[in-house]
């Protein structure tokens, strides 16, 4: 069949056959399906949508396109964690070095900067010598030594998402439910885990905005992952304001060290910990929430998430004296503090705003082979709820020069916004589906 057939099939609201999606995927992996003609199909997705039945036959025609890991020989059960996507979301390095602390194995395939919202691996480059492309080989070789590993995927590893998501990140596509699930739901099934734990972001800054579409989403996600053998829990999570301070890649990093050090943001700690004791307890670690959230911060406060960090980046060959050497990482020459014009509460932080912000900056991407501008990046002083007096930092902008600076002060203007009424942080955690 002709890939313009099943684009047009698509388009035209009608559903694929299995055969057809197999078929679909096989050429764009081979090159024989052309970047442009992805590009219209996943629009006609994005579009038109996909049946269940649908999307789990485009997930799997993902998984058949590269090698799958066999984890059996790493532990009896290994335990996956992904996120959907959000602005200052540096979830994955603080929580995968407290399961691993915990004793629970971490195996993750982590993707770079989709949109507006950063990506895990584009921040772990952030520090010097660490490599996020590993062999398969030296991947488990890593896991079965320090029980963590996070890497990009390889050409052998669900390629056709690879291209994929590089596409959608350019192309408007970003947000189609079956393209986000099948994207996440390949990888985990290739990757080899038993368990997985999906945050599943809800808010301005996050793909889905409204808390009903996050939950269809996630319901989708448990039934993918069910229907192969995978248990899989979701968590709901609020992303209307960015998550802890740091948006940009090294900055992000850093405030991630801030937090194993059990001195981070409250909003970011109490985050992790909630997606750390899903995992263990899905791990069969911990019996009850209750007792998995008691040893997830154990490990935290005792220090053990920090020594395995440290062993995680010397094993993927980062620069561990960035731990207490933050300013081995990649710094901005120019740091612009926007402060308050006025007494009040922060009653907004657009998180979208201050995604697309970090984007401009130099932080993510505008075109799917831009670099990445490491150092690049925004630091908030006041979160939604807090009280700030006129001339109060509101945040800092970390830039290449003062006139990118000032032109993003100028673009941030409307996404901050005080009232003189006293305002509530909004809840983390919205809800936990366990599958």
């Amino acid at each position: 069949m002709r890939a313009v057939e099943v684009i047009e099939k698509k388009r035209d609201g009608h559903e694929l056959s299995t055969a057809e999606i197999d078929a679909f995927i096989d050429g764009y992996v081979s090159g024989k399906v052309a970047d442009y003609q992805a590009a219209a199909w996943a629009m006609a997705v994005l579009l038109r949508g996909m049946t269940l039945r649908e999307t789990v036959d485009l997930t799997m025609a993902m998984v058949r396109s590269g090698e799958t890991l066999d984890l059996s020989s790493v532990a009896p059960r290994v335990v996956d964690k992904h996120s959907t996507g959000g602005v200052g979301d540096k979830t994955t390095l603080v929580v995968a070095p407290i399961v691993a602390a915990a004793g629970l194995p971490v195996v993750k395939m982590s993707g770079r900067g989709l949109g507006f919202s950063g990506g895990t691996l584009d921040k772990l480059e952030s520090i010097p010598g660490l490599r996020v492309e590993l062999s398969s080989a030296d991947f488990l070789a890593t896991v079965r030594l320090h029980g963590i590993a996070v890497v990009g995927q390889t050409a052998n590893l669900v390629p056709a998402d690879g291209k994929l998501y590089a596409l959608r990140d350019v192309t408007g596509t970003v947000p189609s439910l079956p393209l986000i699930a099948s994207s996440i739901m390949s990888k985990k099934i290739a990757g080899g885990a038993d368990a997985i734990v999906l945050d599943v972001k809800v808010g301005r800054g996050a793909f889905m905005e409204r808390v009903a579409d996050a939950r269809v989403l996630a319901e989708l996600m448990i039934q993918i992952g069910q229907g192969v053998g995978r248990q899989v829990t979701a968590l709901l999570s609020d992303m209307s304001q960015p998550l802890g301070y740091a948006i940009g890649n090294a900055l992000e990093v850093t405030e991630a060290i801030d937090c194993l050090r059990h001195e981070g943001p409250p909003d970011l700690e109490n985050h992790c910990l909630a997606v750390a004791a899903e995992m263990l307890l899905l791990g069969q670690v911990a019996e009850s929430p209750e007792e998995a959230h008691d040893l997830a911060r154990q490990q935290l406060v005792q220090g053990q998430a920090l020594a395995k960090f440290g062993d995680w980046i010397a094993a993927q060959g980062g620069d561990t004296r960035v731990i207490d050497s933050p300013a081995l990482l990649p710094q901005a020459p120019w740091r612009q503090t926007i402060v308050a014009d006025d007494d009040g509460y922060v009653e907004q932080l657009d998180a979208r705003s201050f995604g697309l912000a970090c984007v401009e900056l130099g932080g993510g991407r505008q075109r799917k082979e831009d670099a990445i501008d490491h150092s690049v990046g925004i630091v908030l002083h006041a979160k939604t709820g807090a009280k700030v007096s006129a001339g109060a930092p509101l945040y800092t902008l970390h830039a290449r020069s003062q006139d990118d600076a000032e032109r993003m002060a100028r673009h941030l203007a409307p996404a901050v916004r005080l009232s003189q009424r006293n305002v509530s942080a909004p809840p983390l955690i919205l809800d936990v589906l366990r599958g």
